[in-house]
């Protein structure tokens, strides 16, 4: 194939464009990430697309793509902003970037799940402010993190390295999954339904994918399931819990805080789930490093240039 084009959807380190330049491969780069409608119309002049997960690529797109693009490569352990059906049907290669984003996804974990337990955005802001007054017995309470309860939903590789890290607090761990997991297993971790984890759990930690078995896995019902004073951390996928009803019950303090990276419609954040002050908010920034992003990039590009050079994906989806 003589000049093949890729459709760089939004900036990516420029790890991932030094590999295409010595492919020859011509890349475009918008001046600007495009809205749905201009996705459609830069696909069809592609043979391939680096994506992200802010990109939707829905059956429409998909058909769009299907009379050039060969490969959608995201910069992403998640695929479920892409119709994989629709891109198997087309004969379109999917690929993603899994493996490398798991331990500085943990570490935000963890960093997310201390400062919610520790009120730390709160004590932050009050030392800012200059309301501080000096030490006081009870002033700023949080929650204790060692040696409490942390259920994990999803004991995937990220939810493995978020319990590793629990074993230096001497947690308790619990787990769910749909079999057994051996390195789980190895860390003293207990496997158990649902709704056991959730009313044993001083801490509940969201690491499964976003599959439709799994949206809205936490409803309210789910939630009402919850240990009184417990915290949720999601850094995995936001429309695995109910937003509204978890807001409602954050609300009323029937769980006592949350830490969120990841949000149902994003990216908005409800104006109600702003305005609680136990709740603690970080933009989707849980593979945010620099060494993890550019080797996200890095794998992207390496994916494009194996199939339009007629292999196979190095990483294949579907």
């Amino acid at each position: 194939m003589s000049n093949p084009r890729v459709l760089v959807t939004r900036p990516i380190p420029d790890a991932g464009l030094a590999l295409l330049r010595p492919a020859k491969l011509d890349y475009f780069l918008p001046e600007s990430p495009p809205d749905h409608e201009q996705l459609i119309e830069h696909v069809a002049h592609h043979d391939a697309v680096i994506g992200q997960l802010a990109d939707r690529f829905d059956a429409a797109t998909i058909t769009a793509a299907s009379s050039r693009c060969r490969i959608i490569a995201t910069c992403s352990v998640g695929t479920d902003h892409i119709d994989l059906v629709a891109a198997r049907a087309a004969g379109i290669r999917v690929t993603n970037t899994p493996g490398v984003l798991t331990e500085a996804t943990a570490d935000l974990t963890w960093a997310l799940l201390l400062a919610t337990a520790r009120r730390i955005p709160e004590a932050e802001q009050l030392a800012r402010s200059g309301g501080w007054q000096g030490w006081e017995m009870m002033q700023m309470l949080g929650a204790d993190v060692h040696g409490r309860t942390l259920g994990i939903v999803g004991a995937g590789r990220i939810g493995t390295a978020v319990a590793r890290r629990a074993t230096g607090f001497s947690m308790n761990v619990l787990y769910t999954a749909r079999e057994d997991k051996p390195a789980m297993a190895a860390l003293g971790a207990r496997r158990m339904p649902l709704e056991t984890l959730l009313a044993e759990s001083d801490f509940v930690s969201l690491h499964c994918p976003l599959t439709d078995e799994t949206r809205h896995l936490l409803d309210r019902s789910a939630l009402e399931r919850m240990r009184p004073g417990s915290m949720l951390i999601n850094t995995a996928r936001g429309p695995i819990v109910d937003e509204a009803a978890l807001i409602d019950m954050l609300r009323h303090r029937r769980i006592a805080a949350a830490g969120f990276d990841v949000y149902e419609h994003e990216p908005r954040i409800p104006a109600e789930l702003t305005a609680l002050d136990n709740v603690v908010l970080l933009p989707h920034i849980g593979s945010a490093t620099v060494t993890t992003r550019n080797r996200m990039a890095q794998m992207a590009a390496e994916d494009v240039i194996a199939v339009l050079s007629g292999n196979p994906p190095l990483r294949p989806v579907c």
